[in-house]
């Protein structure tokens, strides 16, 4: 009986919390905020009503339920062709950066936070130190950040969280008093971190990736999917690497790879299914993140006066934001000197107000209260009151992140005039502009060949494909929409033939880098409509 009014009241739990997700998310889009803030804010009120269930953040639902799917979403969908660009500012970021957080919170807590000292300092920065994948992904697209800025962001979240580890691993050994790291130790437990993780996750991506030329069925496709990121992340820990990078890993080479064994009507239905995933855990995470003030502000109850835990909470953040904006613009700077230098790379150098953008954009979300919570209740002898000073600070970087940088950032993106352009990329418009003439091409071509008397079916394709193809030169999106289906079989065939041609240029040109993966994914999913509807076969 007991265990039945247990999962009664699970249940109960869980879906108060998908009809809050629901409810506030909706009110964010109708007053155009980011809804992670809007659903932070109502987890925060939503806290303190009488009767309203408890709901304790559990650092291991955290890590292991919620964290491989999410980053295994993001990792897909970030484009390998910005990743390599931009490689060395977000391995300065997400590596270097991580490091001078870690130090620069551990000097400020031993000399300005009287109830911390070093060692606690640099426990704390280990905690803080890694920006949150979920929280920058979904609060930097919604508010039309410019597409490198985005890029990098998402870079640097899903690769430093294997220096945090490593960071969180030394600073709980140092104020524990188990081991003194060294410099050499630490480098190469940072290497295994890295490198171990990317090699299991490339594993886990070949094995799972030869196993899908064999199933063609969107439900099984869709499991099969979602066990990728747990199969890498707990691979990742078991070998106590960095399960983090292995999800990542395993992400981008199944993103790259799904151009070839997904079909059209598998793909539509697996991107549904994992878009309403990620919002329904993102939501989740983002009210639990709320819902977590009553147990933060007990822990700390009595042991520090109100204005007291205010001033430290005002100040870190501040401190940690001005770290990071610190760090940032050399950064820049040198990766520019290095790519021009050494690499002889022509690239184009970010401008001062991009730097500050990215400098001022560096969300802390889920990940850094769960490594506040996950430290040890007794983090030495009579330390206690530490853990529960560290998980307040925590919280207090977290809302102010979240909810003041957050909601400065589409004020802030105006006033600099960085706000994302709403016509069409013109990198997207070349590429259907290639595209398209390639489809003209390969028609015209069929067309001399062939001995079926079908000129006319031809004829009106090319005419069609022309009419969209001079809607793109034109600068307008034109009829972008699917080429209407002819009765005939024969006019089914050659039209399948003409969007098999424009897929394989598409293909052809994200893989010899003239466009990114976001433009394939966008061209992708408007081949893969018209071939269903041509095919007749129902994409849900």
């Amino acid at each position: 009986m007991e265990v039945g009014s247990s999962l009664h009241a699970v249940e109960t739990v869980i879906l108060l919390l998908l009809v809050l997700v629901a409810g506030f998310a909706a009110m964010a889009r109708r007053i155009k905020v980011p809804y992670p803030i809007v659903l932070v804010l109502a987890g925060l009120i939503i806290s303190f009503l009488p009767r309203m269930p408890r709901v304790p953040l559990d650092p291991d639902v955290v890590f292991v339920v919620f964290l491989p799917p999410l980053l295994y979403a993001s990792a897909w969908a970030m484009s390998w062709r910005e990743f390599r660009r931009n490689a060395i500012v977000i391995g300065l970021l997400a590596f270097g950066l991580v490091g001078f957080t870690v130090w620069g919170v551990a000097f400020f807590s031993d000399h300005f936070i009287t109830a911390l000292d070093w060692k606690a300092g640099f426990l704390l920065g280990a905690v803080v130190a890694t920006t949150d994948a979920i929280a920058a992904t979904s609060i930097a697209k919604s508010i039309g950040l410019p597409r490198r800025i985005v890029d990098i962001l998402e870079g640097e979240s899903l690769l430093n969280d294997a220096t945090g580890l490593l960071a969180l691993e030394i600073g709980i050994g140092i104020i524990q008093g188990s081991h003194t790291p060294t410099l050499g130790g630490g480098f190469l437990r940072l290497l295994y971190l890295v490198f171990g993780g990317i090699l299991i996750g490339l594993l886990i991506g070949i094995v799972i990736g030869w196993l899908e030329k064999f199933i063609d069925d969107g439900p099984v496709e869709l499991v099969v999917s979602l066990v990728v990121p747990y199969a890498a992340y707990l691979a990742g820990e078991h070998a106590k690497a960095s399960g983090v990078l292995a999800v990542v890993a395993s992400g981008i080479y199944m993103s790259r790879k799904s151009t070839e064994f997904f079909s059209p009507a598998v793909r539509l239905q697996v991107n549904a299914a994992w878009d309403a995933l990620t919002f329904m855990l993102n939501g989740l995470v983002f009210v639990l993140i709320g819902l977590q003030l009553p147990y933060v502000l007990n822990g700390i109850h009595g042991k520090f006066g109100r204005g007291t835990l205010i001033c430290y909470g005002i100040v870190f953040s501040v401190v940690l934001i001005a770290l990071r904006i610190v760090w940032v613009i050399p950064v820049f700077k040198f990766s520019a000197y290095v790519e021009r230098r050494w690499m002889k790379h022509n690239v184009e150098e970010m401008q001062p107000r991009e730097v500050f953008v990215v400098g001022w954009t560096g969300m802390r979300g889920v990940l850094a209260l769960a490594a506040a919570i996950s430290v040890p209740e007794i983090v030495g002898a009579g330390r206690s009151e530490t853990r529960n000073l560290i998980v307040f600070l925590a919280f207090c970087v977290i809302l102010v992140t979240l909810v003041l940088q957050g909601l400065t950032l589409p004020v802030l993106i105006r006033m600099l005039g960085l706000a994302g352009n709403t016509g069409m990329d013109p990198e997207e418009k070349e590429a259907r502009r290639i595209v398209l003439r390639a489809a003209v091409h390969h028609l015209e071509e069929a067309r001399k060949r062939d001995k079926n008397g079908d000129e006319h079916l031809y004829d009106d394709l090319i005419h069609r494909y022309r009419h969209k193809l001079a809607a793109v030169g034109g600068g307008a999106d034109g009829d972008l929409e699917a080429i209407d289906t002819a009765t005939m079989t024969r006019s089914r065939s050659i039209l399948e033939d003409a969007l098999q041609t424009e897929r394989r240029t598409l293909i052809s040109l994200r893989d010899s880098g003239r466009i990114g993966d976001d433009v394939l994914r966008t061209m992708e999913r408007e081949l893969d409509l018209a071939e269903t509807r041509y095919q007749g076969t129902p994409i849900v």
